[in-house]
């Protein structure tokens, strides 16, 4: 059977089924009943069935035409509900952003500050310290420290980060370290790589790390803009030059076109290049 079969035939297959002559059917299809007559035998051929029978009475369906009718029906149904999907104005689209613990933090706690209740997509946010895959769809936007490497991945600076030593007090000598299956950060591997002989304790998750520095169990490399915000926590070091690192979203080529996560973008470049300080990103 060949296979150009198209959408128009069965929609004029329609009306001549249930219209049950060719010039009704004309005047629902806007068409003429010549066109009309060569249209059918043209699809009955296409099938190799008998669709109608012809008769003084007009065109009746044969049992080939009624099951062909039944299936032009759930065509029909499928595309009003298309047309219905696209003609909807539903709310605003889902759009997923990963970033590190500190960085989405910070994102989640200013929100009001590039988003509002009207704006056509709302943030997703996906707490992830590994690079999750954009081409995969795993999420739409990334927060990174580094430009992308993909072709198929487009990227905009938005700032420049440093990491610095904070305690609760300045006279901790001590380090908590990030234990084993925690995430391969780049500050975790900096704690390790420069002071494992004075790492006091460790633990698996950034946000315990944290709350065991507040406690005066030891010193914490922190983004300065996460430290520097925290209560109970002093910073007692310089920026630490080897951490220093650059702040990119990141996105799919082809998405970025797409109007929510177009926005997405806009809205989270410009509130993280007006900060004063800078900000976290995932390392």
């Amino acid at each position: 059977m060949k296979s150009d079969l198209s959408w128009n035939d069965l929609v004029l297959f329609a009306a001549v089924a249930r219209s049950g002559t060719l010039t009704a059917a004309a005047g629902r299809a806007g068409s003429s009943p010549a066109t009309l007559s060569r249209r059918m035998k043209a699809l009955e051929a296409h099938f190799a069935r008998r669709l109608f029978l012809h008769g003084a009475q007009g065109y009746a369906l044969t049992a080939d035409g009624r099951a062909l009718l039944e299936h032009a029906g759930a065509m029909e149904r499928a595309a009003a509900a298309i047309a219905e999907w696209r003609d909807a104005r539903g709310g605003p689209v889902r759009v997923r952003i990963s970033a590190g613990t500190w960085t989405a933090r910070h994102l989640a706690r200013h929100l009001s500050e590039y988003w509002r209740p009207d704006a056509p997509f709302v943030p997703e946010f996906v707490q992830s310290n590994r690079d999750m895959d954009i081409a995969r769809r795993e999420i739409d936007i990334g927060i990174r420290n580094r430009r992308p490497e993909h072709v198929w991945l487009a990227g905009r600076q938005t700032g420049i980060v440093d990491y610095a030593a904070y305690a609760a007090r300045p006279d901790i000598e001590g380090w908590i370290g990030a234990s084993d299956d925690a995430a391969a950060t780049r500050s975790a591997r900096w704690v390790r790589d420069t002071h494992e002989s004075g790492i006091v304790t460790t633990a698996n998750d950034p946000r315990l790390m944290l709350e065991l520095a507040r406690a005066g169990a030891g010193r914490i490399v922190l983004p300065v803009f996460a430290g520097d915000a925290e209560q109970g926590l002093l910073r007692v070091s310089a920026p630490i030059t080897d951490l220093r690192s650059e702040e990119w979203l990141v996105c799919h080529q082809d998405a970025r076109h797409d109007p929510p996560i177009r926005a997405a973008l806009e809205a989270l470049a410009g509130f993280l290049r007006k900060a004063e300080r800078p900000r976290p990103v995932t390392d």
